[in-house]
């Protein structure tokens, strides 16, 4: 399997961005392989979600950030739960975290959001995890799709935890409006739950239309990526997203 393009800055402004969601199960898991596993698929953006959200989040949260090359840009408890790391090529423009109305009985939801610059390149930024239930599933999908309306700009990315498959109404209504990644160019693996039996894709990464997606799914063939750390990081597989961003 041919590995995804290197980030880089284009001579004419554009970016090719490396993006990765990856649900962390509150860090509860191996910590030193989900680290290993972060470090070699070399993003420049980390769409993460179940971020740690209580006791000295911030301070575990940043201890990953450093243990695989990032920094902290936005998230965690104050989203709920989803959180964004960047590396230092990214320029920072803004960042917001949203809290999603509260459905009586059921946890808490939220976005984490941000403006980035990569060269000539803005780039939207939203991370998610819907919810279980289907009704609010779906509500949740559109304000995602109103939330990356709302940042303002031409080009973004949203990825997460969808807790629903392809053929479902909310992962369709997404894949209406944005590319799905994973099917505009089929990459690695498919399935991203669970590491020890791989069966559904519910986590995806999805970009606006005018971005050109290179490759996306599963690093199972990415070099310092392994099975074992897979295995050991946490509850899902991590998708990874190439991506060309025009300049602006």
């Amino acid at each position: 399997m041919a590995l995804l393009p290197n980030s880089r800055t284009e001579p004419d402004g554009s970016a090719v961005l490396r993006v990765l969601s990856y649900n962390i199960r509150s860090m509860r898991d191996d910590t030193s392989a989900l680290a290993r596993v972060i470090t070699a698929c070399a993003p420049d953006l980390v769409l993460l979600q179940e971020a740690p959200r209580f006791f000295r989040w911030r301070k575990k949260l940043a201890r990953l950030a450093a243990a695989s090359g990032q920094v902290i840009l936005t998230g965690g408890a104050t989203a709920a739960g989803p959180a964004i790391l960047c590396s230092l090529r990214a320029t920072v423009e803004r960042t917001e975290d949203v809290l999603l109305p509260l459905t009586p009985g059921l946890h808490r939801r939220g976005f984490a959001t941000a403006v980035v610059r990569f060269g000539g390149a803005r780039l939207g930024v939203l991370s998610c995890h819907l919810s279980l239930q289907q009704d609010e599933r779906y509500d949740q999908g559109g304000l995602l799709l109103e939330r990356l309306a709302a940042l303002g700009v031409e080009h973004a990315v949203a990825g997460g935890d969808l807790n629903e498959r392809p053929e479902g109404r909310t992962f369709r209504r997404l894949a209406e409006t944005l590319q799905d990644c994973r099917t505009a160019a089929p990459w690695g693996g498919e399935f991203t739950s669970t590491p020890a039996d791989p069966h559904q894709r519910i986590d995806a990464v999805f970009a606006t239309q005018g971005i050109e997606v290179l490759g996306c799914g599963v690093p199972l063939d990415q070099p310092g990526v392994t099975r074992a750390d897979l295995a050991a990081a946490t509850d899902h597989l991590p998708v990874l997203a190439a991506l060309r961003v025009p300049a602006a």
